[in-house]
């Protein structure tokens, strides 16, 4: 790697983790459930749900209160969206 390239690429590492974060903490506020854990259905139950709707799953993650799932939704856009996990609902920010 080249000095000017070195250079840039160090230059730019903290400004994708900083702008990366700043999107982590727009949806700190999102509150689907106050229900406990142990009542929560399994996400791979949501998965199959959202897959028969015709959603393409990238990725999922389960927040203190939701499950955030980055997809395709059944238009083709792409989406993140909070889902409840006892009951499924999509939430919205």
């Amino acid at each position: 790697m080249t000095v000017i390239k070195r250079s840039i690429f160090v230059a730019l590492v903290p400004l994708v983790f900083a702008m990366s974060s700043g999107s982590a903490l727009a949806h700190g506020d999102v509150k689907c459930t106050t229900e406990p854990k142990e009542k929560w259905r399994p996400h791979t139950e949501l998965e199959a749900k959202l897959v028969k709707e015709g959603w393409q799953i990238r990725r999922m993650e389960k927040t203190t209160s939701c499950y955030e799932v980055y997809a395709k939704d059944p238009k083709g856009k792409r989406v993140e969206a909070f889902f409840n996990p006892v009951t499924f609902e999509r939430v919205e920010e």
